[in-house]
């Protein structure tokens, strides 16, 4: 039995989909790619253009707003076509949106990247809404969870590049001047250190956009199986109210907000606690962002081998337990990195990322349980939910930028919001538990 359920992972009723599954996985790794060179972009943008952390969090505002404010026309979109037709639109924002780069340099402002990243965001957003529900429908309902949680296992591989190219192709060819001598440059000095970064910083962006061109014209040649990507008509209103009257859909959908919120704090201001901790070392402030960078990559490092672990365990193991337990391991390790002002708080906030790695997908699968066709609006809402990473950082933002608080550097108490995070997914973990066991 457990044979037959390994191999009908990815097929059902007879067809395979392995092909479309490693067409849509691929495009997992792409808009991990995105997500992970965006997150040191804050401290970067910062320094650039002479702001403060709270000024440069509009970036993740402008990221994530674009996944809010397109979840629902791209399940409307997707559900009047095809998901075929959604990712493809997707990919073709993702593209117009990294180009906008090259316009936004010339303008030397910091509000056109912004804008910018926005259309890239509205682009994922039309990718994620298509691509996870698609995933859940290539096999069969028993599997669903399982499948997306191996798709979800290629995210952290383009998550991984993206922190890599950020660090060696951005932060490392900055000009090394730090924060504090920035503010002493002459109006003209400033406008030609900021034009040199900011002609730095775009290049990936310019590449990746060429990329995913390519990327949007191999799957526009490819035919997808018909049996999971068909049209249906749309009943906006009536469909909202069905699903959000479904209490773990309903409560999924506040626990991936606050998810998604503490998975871009944790991975976005990991640069701001290494650069205090390390420059209260003696470090010069590039070094210690580089090397604060350079933990980032072990935390996706270890986010991945733990996916693929948390992966295999869900063989074995109730989803929602296992999301119960992970999430207690990583709000005590929050716990630590609030506690410890030495290297035993950044070892800490490494190894949050061990914790995180089986949640988004799993509070995705046990969210649309039992939606059926009503998954493409369903997923909307849980794409909606993504908001988290626009809200909760630029709160954190606030607190770091007041340097002290109740006498402990603020950098380290601000991940009390993690910690709150992390608080609401035991609960939710622990609810789907108990609704899982009673089905």
């Amino acid at each position: 039995m457990k044979n037959t359920k390994h191999f009908s992972i990815l097929s059902k009723d007879g067809v395979s989909y392995l092909i479309p599954f490693i067409l849509i996985t691929s495009c997992f790794s792409l808009w991990g790619f995105a997500n992970d060179i965006t997150n040191p972009m804050v401290k970067a943008f910062s320094k650039i253009f002479r702001m403060s952390v709270t000024d440069g969090a509009l970036v993740q505002v402008a990221f994530y707003g674009g996944y809010f404010a397109m979840a629902f026309p791209a399940a409307i979109f997707i559900r009047k076509y095809s998901y075929k037709a959604g990712v493809l639109l997707g990919l073709g924002l993702y593209a117009i949106g990294a180009l906008l780069f090259f316009p936004a340099m010339m303008t030397g402002s910091y509000y056109p990247f912004l804008i910018a990243y926005f259309i890239l965001t509205c682009g994922l957003s039309f990718l994620e809404t298509s691509s996870n529900p698609y995933i859940l429908s290539m096999g069969t309902e028993e599997t669903a969870t399982r499948r997306l949680n191996l798709a979800q296992s290629f995210n952290p591989m383009g998550s991984l590049l993206g922190m890599y190219v950020a660090m060696n192709f951005i932060q490392n060819k900055l000009n090394p001047m730090d924060t504090l001598e920035r503010s002493q440059l002459s109006n003209a000095e400033f406008e030609a250190v900021r034009d040199s970064d900011l002609a730095v910083l775009i290049a990936p962006y310019l590449v990746i956009g060429i990329v995913i061109l390519a990327m949007l014209l191999l799957i526009r040649l490819v035919k997808m199986p018909k049996t999971a990507d068909q049209s249906h008509s749309i009943n906006f209103v009536p469909t909202l109210k069905r699903i959000f009257s479904i209490r773990h859909y309903r409560e999924g959908v506040i626990a991936q907000f606050f998810y998604v919120g503490v998975q871009i704090m944790c991975w976005t201001f990991i640069i701001q606690y290494g650069t205090r901790l390390f420059m209260s070392q003696g470090m010069e402030e590039k070094a210690a962002e580089v090397l604060s960078q350079e933990y980032n990559i072990v935390a996706m490092i270890i986010f991945c081998c733990s996916r693929f672990i948390c992966t295999f365990l869900l063989r074995y193991l109730n989803p929602g337990r296992l999301l119960m337990i992970l999430a207690i391991a990583g709000g005590c390790f929050t716990l630590g990195v609030i506690a410890f002002q030495n290297i035993w708080g950044m070892y800490c906030l490494v190894a949050v990322s061990a914790c995180m790695s089986l949640m988004f997908p799993t509070i995705y699968g046990i969210a649309l349980q039992g939606l059926g066709d009503d998954a493409k609006f369903g997923a909307a809402g849980l794409i909606m939910a993504i908001l988290g990473g626009s809200v909760l950082p630029p709160v954190q933002a606030s607190i770091i930028d007041m340097q002290t608080l109740f006498g402990m550097p603020s950098v380290n108490l601000s991940f009390i919001l993690p910690f709150i995070c992390f608080v609401v997914i035991v609960i939710y973990g622990y609810r789907s538990g108990k609704w899982m066991k009673a089905g």
